[in-house]
């Protein structure tokens, strides 16, 4: 058989592909999957630079977020060509997104009025607090009925507002009916179906759940929660499910990619909740936990939403059709995980990769008392305590770079080991199986600790792992690129597509792997006692109300030493004089 038949061939058996756009806090990827096996076929990774105009601000540009998205999917046409499969082969097209980063644009021009806030960003904790301080009890839950989640500077509708009454450009667009907001979502569709030429201005319910605007009860924008934030809902984009047609590709011939002209986007969820898909967690009790530049613990709750008295999120699952129920999740939110990484990498200069970061840590094994709370961006679940700080404790002249690379790591999962355990109050069952995703799971020290820290198994197996009886089973698939994998199943189960069933005996098995615990529990208990008193240190760091005088002005005295220092230079000053006109 000669190669162009050889290849023919292998076209044929490949069946439909489904292609996902996995646009991230740190990177932008295109891949394709079979939709028949699951396989991953072929695939391009764009790096995405963060701006950091100041302390506390996370930006990035949202033409370089569209641009790396188009690279992604020339690159990944061009390997698909040099595997000989053809393109043409791609039914559908899924988007999954970092959730609550905010844009605004100009619907006439398609340009955007300014950089996407992204969702680890602190600027408007002023705005939050102010929110706050004006409901009954300065209760920070006040709108939770609605929503599922607490007034907090994590989610899109405090961004909004800022851009509103910070950026000229985008208060001028809003009086003169030109903007258009949304979260990565749907800037992304709007663009890639035809941008100011018809482009499709919508966003799907999981997306929506995440900006305080939308009302989780009735599946709409809720008139008023905008009003509340004083949002006018004309700018808001259409809310579809996470599964149908919202549009088709346009994309110019020129490029390889533009292959993919004329191809739907079918499919459409926020990170985490593709995740939660990709794991293929569609029964109420189970549960995911993905490492990536956060820690996103989720557990599907069935169609009922289900409120947290742990300080977890009460969030849209999911949403498989327009004629489909919704399914809802509790989430525990870690605002930094895989970005201590790059913040031990790009700030402290003390290693060069993350495989690095493993290989410094398991070098000593231990974090010999170290312990170090990132809180960079405040605390997330259980606390959402926006004051806190980062903070390195337990520091003695032995501690060096390879015990603070271990604490780094300890990090994640003793905060994991928070949101688990709040998980666990809510439900009043504990998880009888956890399944683990996301780019720092290749890390297989952060693996073992999560294990020893959690107390329970990391078992491997099928996808349907059997219950360990003394506690509860993780899972970590072989595949991690899950989040990808659940938007491209929307998409292909999507109506109009249907080459991918979502029927639980046509999904494919995934093997994993399995790590035991390694300590006893109580060795692990004490650490995660020390843990407990770190975090307490980090509390209530930093506050944006100085204190104020009659006049509502920030008083002098309202440092106490300061005042001090003052208060005890006029008395020598008054003494000094006195003294001297007595000679």
């Amino acid at each position: 058989m000669n190669s162009s038949m050889a290849a023919s061939s292998h076209r044929i058996t490949l069946g439909p592909l489904v292609a996902a756009i996995d646009q991230g806090t740190s990177s932008t990827r295109f891949l394709v999957f079979n939709s028949k096996t699951a396989e991953l076929l072929s695939h391009h990774q764009v790096e995405i630079k963060q701006s950091f105009p100041k302390e506390g601000w996370v930006e990035e540009d949202p033409k370089e977020i569209l641009q790396s998205v188009y690279e992604c999917m020339e690159r990944t046409c061009e390997k698909l060509m040099q595997l000989n499969i053809d393109i043409s082969n791609i039914k559908a097209i899924g988007v999954t997104n970092q959730r609550e980063t905010t844009l605004v644009w100009d619907k006439e021009t398609g340009e955007p009025l300014y950089n996407a806030i992204v969702w680890l960003d602190l600027r408007t904790q002023s705005t939050v607090e102010r929110l706050i301080n004006k409901t009954p009890g300065r209760n920070k839950n006040h709108l939770r009925h609605k929503t599922g989640l607490p007034i907090s500077t994590y989610f899109s509708a405090v961004k909004l507002r800022w851009l509103m009454d910070n950026v000229d450009e985008v208060h001028k667009a809003v009086v003169s009916h030109h903007a258009m907001f949304g979260t990565v979502d749907s800037w992304l569709i709007w663009c890639l179906t035809g941008g100011k030429s018809g482009g499709v201005h919508c966003t799907d319910v999981t997306n929506a759940s995440r900006t305080m605007l939308f009302n989780i009860h009735t599946m709409a924008w809720d008139p008023e929660l905008c009003k509340y934030f004083g949002i006018p809902m004309e700018i808001l984009p259409r809310v579809r499910s996470s599964s149908e047609i919202y549009g088709l590709m346009k994309i110019s011939s020129c490029w390889k990619s533009g292959a993919l002209s004329g191809i739907p986007i079918s499919g459409c969820l926020g990170d985490q909740s593709a995740a939660l898909v990709g794991q293929m967690c569609f029964q109420d009790g189970q549960a995911k936990n993905t490492y990536g530049t956060g820690c996103f613990l989720l557990r599907n709750t069935g169609s009922k939403p289900v409120m947290s008295d742990h300080g977890l999120l009460t969030t849209v699952a999911y949403k498989l059709g327009r004629d489909k129920p919704a399914c809802y999740a509790l989430e525990g939110s870690v605002a930094i995980a895989g970005a201590v990484v790059r913040w031990l990498q790009d700030n402290l200069g003390i290693i060069c990769s993350s495989e690095e970061l493993e290989k410094l840590a398991a070098s000593v094994g231990t974090s010999y008392g170290c312990y170090f709370v990132p809180a960079f961006s405040g605390l997330y679940a259980p606390y959402w305590e926006p004051s806190a700080r980062g903070i390195i404790c337990g520091l003695t002249q032995f501690t060096n770079k390879r015990h603070l690379a271990f604490a780094a790591l300890e990090a994640v999962c003793f905060q994991t080991r928070e949101i688990l355990d709040a998980m666990n109050q809510d439900s009043g069952i504990p998880l009888t199986q956890l399944q683990v995703d996301g780019g720092m799971t290749s890390n297989k020290l952060l693996m073992q600790l999560q294990a020893d820290i959690l107390c329970i198994p990391v078992a491997g197996g099928s996808k349907r792992p059997q219950i360990n009886p003394k506690g509860i089973s993780l899972v970590k698939p072989s595949m991690p690129e899950t989040t990808a994998l659940g938007a491209a199943m929307a998409a292909g189960a999507a109506e109009g597509v249907s080459v991918w069933s979502l029927n639980p005996e046509d999904l494919s098995d995934v093997t994993s792997e399995k790590f035991d615990p390694q300590i006893n529990p109580e060795e692990s208990e004490f650490r995660y006692a020390r843990w407990k008193k770190a975090v307490e240190k980090a509390m209530n760091w930093e506050t944006t109300q100085p204190a104020v005088n009659g006049n509502g002005k920030p008083s002098i005295f309202s440092s106490i030493p300061l005042g001090f220092y003052i208060i005890g230079s006029m008395l020598m000053l008054i003494g000094a004089k006195y003294i001297t006109g007595q000679d």
